[in-house]
């Protein structure tokens, strides 16, 4: 079984896909090609994804039972002891500030910041 999930890429990759594989969704892709027609077809979207973003899932003999590739995703798959696990990296801009700023409540200080002054 493999999985392709296609966001804001070009319409004529979409289309190139349901050659092989049935879109079960707008960008998502479902069939059960060959593993090289599997490679073949990743390497067609990595390379006509444009700046769209990609994933593809796949059944295989592993801890887990199946495997996962990104293409231009924040989130990347990493291996921990053998698993494939996705780190997703910290949306957090900047940490709150450290000292309340002047016009805040006693109530909002004490609140965000841990203590009355």
């Amino acid at each position: 079984m493999t999985v392709i999930v296609l966001t804001h890429c070009p319409v004529g990759l979409r289309g190139f896909l349901t050659r092989w594989l049935l879109e079960i969704s707008p960008g998502v892709f479902l069939g059960s090609p060959s593993a090289r027609i599997r490679d073949a077809l990743w390497d067609e979207v990595c390379e006509y994804a444009g700046n769209g973003r990609a994933l593809l899932a796949y059944a295989t003999d592993s801890e887990q039972g199946y495997a996962f590739r990104t293409h231009d995703h924040k989130w990347h798959p990493v291996d921990h002891e053998g698993l494939t696990l996705i780190f997703r990296p910290s949306d957090r801009a900047a940490p709150p500030p450290s000292s309340p700023r002047s016009g805040w409540s006693k109530a909002s200080k004490r609140r965000r910041f841990g203590g009355g002054t």
